[in-house]
């Protein structure tokens, strides 16, 4: 009993500190923001996002089926020339990677959107998955690898 005793102060005051903190607030979701890297004479724009975060319009012009826990890579190439960038060809192999060491190879293919031409594929992404995406790139105007991450 005595011991009871003594915890009681030590929980009270614990407790009473708990009541000092900033009220919860409700989660905001960032939206993935798409990104791009420059290799020598070539930009490489990349993204990754959910199907479901797509318009039936957009899915249906790629021929994506949107579905829950699938996402779709988008790869693009350009090439770099007095501040513009022109349509670029190359190749492409990518792969994602989650937490838990999980690897899969993403397969692109050639979709054409206007005067350019874009690589997507598409892969398993879960809720709560975060995906490194590496890209080895090669073109005539650049080559390397990117590298970046996207949470669900």
């Amino acid at each position: 009993m005595p011991r009871l005793q003594m915890l009681l102060p030590v929980a009270l005051i614990a407790l009473a500190g708990c009541t000092a903190q900033e009220a919860p607030r409700k989660a905001e979701l960032v939206q993935a923001q798409p990104g791009y890297t420059d290799l020598g004479g070539l930009r490489v724009h990349y993204n990754l996002l959910p199907t479901l975060a797509m318009n039936d319009a957009v899915a249906r012009s790629y021929g994506v089926e949107r579905q829950p826990d699938r996402a779709l890579l988008v790869v693009a190439l350009r090439q770099l020339a007095a501040g513009d960038e022109l349509p670029s060809t190359g190749t492409v192999q990518a792969s994602a990677t989650d937490l838990s060491g999980k690897r899969q190879t993403v397969q692109l293919r050639p979709v054409q959107t206007g005067a350019y031409t874009d690589l997507i594929g598409e892969l398993d992404a879960h809720a709560r998955d975060q995906l490194r995406i590496e890209l080895q790139v090669a073109s005539a105007t650049g080559a390397g690898n990117v590298q970046f991450k996207r949470n669900f």
